[in-house]
């Protein structure tokens, strides 16, 4: 009897990993999603990687700085009936373009959007990101370099405060343009990359334990020596037609996929 009792359980358990993956892949394939935003599939691996990070859709789960809402278009539905999105970055209001644009992006489908949470993330002074030790994950996709700017110490500031927000055990999910090791790490990440073993120092420095690594992201074609940084590549391609075959054929950045887990 008490074998049954346990292959039920575990049969029990993997159907809901199952589901929990087909509700994933119906995200990543629904219908609301833009022809332009799924064409970057191939190069963001957004499966894969939410995979990677262990996103379930019973989670409450904050976007830092979500902007035009790439990864927002398929968290939400995700998130939408068993779970919580929140969009933590610019506040809502008339002065702030990046609040309005994700506003407008809420507001344009309801059926979709309509139970993301907005909140604000505003380094490095204003974080109102969620109650303490309210949240299973905290997600950041090629945003860390604009944060570069404001010094170590708001550096500092920022992950302590996305450390915060977190439950014990919760995940802390980066995405991030990556420098090579060789090559100088500038003071402003003014090229958009960074160097992989600096990010995990400064999130181990906030109180955060590296629980894996992914390549998921990586792309062994791009030098990270560009004219332009990392926006002389797809899908920005800085430089228009110069050398535009050129780009086409690096791709997209290589990219560090980081799991970190708040002790």
């Amino acid at each position: 009897m008490k074998r049954l009792i346990l292959a039920a359980m575990l049969a029990t358990g993997l159907a809901g990993a199952a589901h929990a993956d087909d509700a994933l892949k119906a995200a990543v394939a629904g219908e609301h999603r833009s022809a332009a935003n799924k064409a970057r599939d191939s190069a963001r691996h957004p499966y894969e990687t939410l995979s990677f990070f262990g996103i379930k859709p019973t989670m409450t789960v904050v976007e830092l700085a979500p902007s035009g809402g790439w990864y927002t278009d398929i968290l939400a539905p995700y998130l939408r009936d068993k779970g919580k999105l929140i969009g933590a970055g610019e506040e809502i209001a008339p002065e702030k373009r990046y609040g309005l644009a994700f506003k407008k992006k809420l507001d344009s489908n309801p059926a979709v959007y309509g139970k993301v949470v907005p909140s604000i993330f505003e380094p490095p002074t204003r974080y109102q990101i969620a109650e303490p030790n309210s949240v299973d994950m905290v997600l950041t996709f090629r945003n860390l370099h604009n944060w570069v700017g404001h010094g170590e110490e708001g550096l500092k500031t920022t992950f302590k405060e996305i450390h915060k927000v977190l439950k014990p055990g919760g995940v802390l999910g980066i995405v991030e343009h990556r420098l090579p090791a060789a090559m100088p790490q500038d003071a402003k990440a003014s090229s958009g990359y960074v160097h992989e073993a600096w990010v995990i120092k400064l999130a181990e420095g906030a109180g955060f334990k590296l629980a894996g690594k992914s390549e998921v992201n990586a792309n062994p074609k791009d030098t990270a020596n560009h004219e332009k940084g990392v926006w002389t590549l797809p899908p920005v391609l800085a430089n228009k037609d110069k050398d535009r075959e050129k780009y086409i054929a690096i791709g997209e950045s290589d990219r560090m996929t980081l799991k970190f887990v708040k002790q």
